[in-house]
Parts: C-alpha cells; sequence; structure tokens
C-alpha cells in the first residue's frame, strides 16, 4: 500500500477488513485500464464490502506484487452503477 492509499483509505475511514473483503474475491472487476501510466501498467477495481458498499481502488501489477495506489469510496454523483464516469465521453 502506497503512503498516498494510506492517506486516502484513512481520510475515507475503510478498513483493511473491507479491503480484504472487497478485493479478494471473484466479484471484484476492473472497471478502467490505464497500460500507460508512468508508474506501471495499473487498473482501477471496483469492489464490494461485506456491507455491499462500494469501493475503488488502484492497482499497479509489479512483477508478482499488487501495490494499492490509491482507495476510496466512490460518489454517487460522480459515477453511473459504480463502473462508468458520469459525463464521460466514449
Amino acid at each position: 500500500m502506497t503512503l498516498h492509499a494510506e492517506q486516502e483509505r484513512d481520510a475515507d475511514e475503510i478498513t483493511i477488513t473491507e479491503i480484504e473483503h472487497a478485493f479478494s474475491g471473484p466479484a471484484c472487476e476492473t472497471i478502467e485500464d490505464y497500460p500507460d501510466d508512468p508508474r506501471g501498467h495499473s487498473v482501477l477495481v471496483l469492489g464490494f464490502t461485506e456491507a455491499k458498499e462500494p469501493l475503488h481502488a488502484v492497482w499497479l501489477i509489479h512483477e508478482h506484487t499488487a501495490i494499492l495506489v490509491t482507495i476510496y469510496r466512490p460518489n454517487p454523483k460522480l459515477w453511473t452503477g459504480w463502473r462508468e464516469r458520469k459525463g464521460r465521453r466514449t
């Protein structure tokens, strides 16, 4: 977990247990792909807590290690169905 991810986790009061539940099972899904990220190929993943609350996390895979770059509770004013940014042109 990066320092930024830890700061965002703390700001949104996301517990480690919530992260483990949301991103350790088959129900999480990649919703955006960032192959040209300067840090390395990363992805935005949607997962749900045990309480069925959505979480977004950007993960960077470096060799065989997953690095949590950032995590947050998505704002419903900015997302449609937690999977698509509102107002985004495709």
